[in-house]
């Protein structure tokens, strides 16, 4: 690499951008930050500014980008606001998007990246839950380059490569099964907001750390996988691997399966994303077979985890189910965050919003959003019941 690839992070202070940017610190020949853009942690992004010296800084919450204009260095350029992370994602001077803001929020920057043919590291499931048909067909229609950053479908990428597509016979996601997996299902109406977001194998945020202990990330993530990898709904499945050290498979027409494996540690399919041959250093520890513990694989029982039934009819359905999903799942989880309701009545609500919600194609954005807006007011009126 002659000079280096030059970045727009979306999400620079959640736990994908960081990332991104300790790989990015390993290999200063090869990666600089053109901008990094955040919500509201303007601490945080202070403190990366210091070590990556991006050309530009987006602020989407007012305050942080009040609190942050006396502080920047003055080489630095601030500005404020979704258009301005538009802006930033399509610019000239990008090589490279990583795509890592959390929810549907994410959509429209990211959806300018690709418009502008960029290279995209995909962080950002809801943008191919939500928008997967139109996402894609702008790739192929931009050239841009959809990279998987999800550890579970960079896997997939890679157990892909080289291989006859239409030899696939399954793609097969792996689990932890979160913090819940041998909990009696009879207990889960007692589960509070610590205990779910309290993950054993990765460090996340929140809103994914709650999805994973539905294994509701698992349904956004085989819809994801869909779209990736142009599969049918009958080539998709997942099963439960509680040491997250085999990601994901791929099953062939002989029989044969495809499994990557590396330590839990998400800057593993970072640097794949971001530069994948040839392969450079991630940071994560080394994989020791002979000293790690037994790898068990178990299926997911659905009683458990109501969200891994839900899904299939989506994966089987149109569009405008696995928008509903989408959107309703981030009212939901957020209730469950603020007290209104208990951690069962999160896929409850899920199911109650797409019992309600028309099987329909959706070819444009502005439906998207219609099917969106109408999902989330009515998981707020299940919710108020």
């Amino acid at each position: 690499m002659n000079t280096p690839m030059k970045l727009t992070i979306l999400g620079a202070t959640g736990s994908i951008g960081t990332s991104t940017i300790d790989v990015m610190l390993r290999h200063p020949k090869c990666f600089q930050a053109y901008a990094l853009v955040a919500h509201r942690n303007a601490d945080l992004m202070l403190e990366l500014v210091e070590k990556v010296k991006p050309e530009v800084v987006v602020m989407t919450d007012e305050t942080a980008y009040h609190s942050l204009k006396e502080r920047l260095p003055s080489n630095v350029r601030l500005e404020y606001g979704m258009e301005a992370a538009e802006a930033v994602a399509a610019a000239g001077e990008v090589d490279m998007v990583m795509a890592a803001m959390v929810g549907s929020a994410g959509l429209p920057a990211t959806l300018a990246a690709i418009h502008a043919g960029k290279r995209v590291g995909l962080a950002n499931k809801e943008c191919l839950v939500t928008a997967g048909r139109i996402f894609m067909q702008a790739a192929k229609e931009s050239g841009a380059e959809v990279v998987p950053v999800d550890s579970e479908h960079a896997a997939v990428h890679q157990a892909l490569a080289g291989h006859d597509r239409d030899s696939v016979t399954r793609i097969i996601l792996t689990a932890s099964g979160g913090p819940f997996r041998n909990r009696d299902p009879k207990t889960l109406h007692n589960v509070t907001v610590q205990e779910a977001v309290a993950h054993p194998n990765w460090s996340m945020g929140a809103k994914i750390s709650i999805d994973s202990a539905t294994m509701m990330n698992k349904a956004l993530e085989l819809i994801e996988a869909k779209w990736l990898f142009d599969a049918k709904a009958e080539q998709l499945s997942a099963i439960i691997h509680p040491q997250s050290i085999v990601h994901a498979m791929v099953e062939y027409r002989d029989g044969s399966v495809l499994a990557q494996l590396a330590m839990p540690d998400m800057r593993s399919p970072i640097v794949y994303a971001m530069q994948a041959e040839p392969r450079l250093e991630s940071g994560i520890p080394w994989l020791e077979l002979a000293q790690t513990n037994p790898l068990e694989f178990q299926a997911i029982d659905e009683a458990r985890f109501p969200a891994m039934a839900l899904v299939k009819s989506v994966l089987a359905g149109e569009d405008s189910l696995a928008i509903a999903l989408n959107a309703a799942n981030e009212v939901a989880n957020q209730a469950f965050q603020d007290g209104k309701i208990g951690f069962m009545d999160i896929v409850a609500t899920v199911e109650t919003v797409l019992s309600k919600t028309n099987n329909q194609h959706v070819e444009t954005l502005e439906e998207v959003w219609q099917l969106d807006a109408y999902a989330r007011d009515m998981a707020k009126d299940v919710i108020a019941l």
